[in-house]
């Protein structure tokens, strides 16, 4: 019986931080592909998937002969510190069948960022968070303000003024 209390104590409502998802596909049916990692994700053990996006088309950005991408974000309340939640999103991105190639934005079964972790500001060699080019980027912003009309990106300020700044790229919600 007092173990229980003491599983109970460390996971009170202060232990949850709140952390923002971006997800992109465009291999292998998205869309599916996309709700499917929303689903595992909430099913880890310390995640909570607590708003999920509508999903979004958008085409590529860069490396332009590929297909289109499917895109979502989603909030998550989590036990885990910002890195350790990095290697999860990596972990799962590896068992979701996601082939690292040198292709720098290239197609992909599926893609999990770390978008924001609380309003921290991380910068190291694993991890930067905020992610360095959400701001600059609409099949981030769309689905992220669809969730949290008014979010802060720290540092950078409201996610919904760089929209405008986004205007000329494609997304259309799906």
């Amino acid at each position: 019986m007092q173990h229980k209390r003491i599983r109970e104590m460390s996971l009170s409502d202060q232990d949850w931080k709140s952390a923002y998802i971006g997800i992109g596909s465009n291999l292998d049916n998205p869309a599916r592909q996309v709700q499917n990692a929303m689903d595992i994700l909430d099913g880890q053990e310390g995640c909570r998937v607590t708003k999920r996006s509508s999903l979004y088309a958008s085409a590529p950005i860069g490396f332009a002969e590929q297909p289109r991408f499917i895109n979502a974000a989603c909030q998550l309340t989590t036990h885990h510190d910002a890195f350790d939640l990095m290697r999860l999103l990596q972990r799962l991105e590896d068992q979701l069948g996601r082939i690292r190639t040198a292709i720098v934005n290239g197609p992909r079964s599926i893609d999990l960022d770390l978008l924001l972790y609380e309003d921290e500001r991380i910068v190291s060699p694993e991890l930067t968070v905020p992610h360095p080019r959400m701001h600059q980027r609409r099949f981030v912003l769309e689905p992220l303000i669809e969730i949290e009309p008014e979010i802060i990106i720290p540092m950078k300020g409201r996610a919904l003024d760089f929209l405008i700044e986004c205007r000329d790229q494609q997304v259309e919600k799906n």
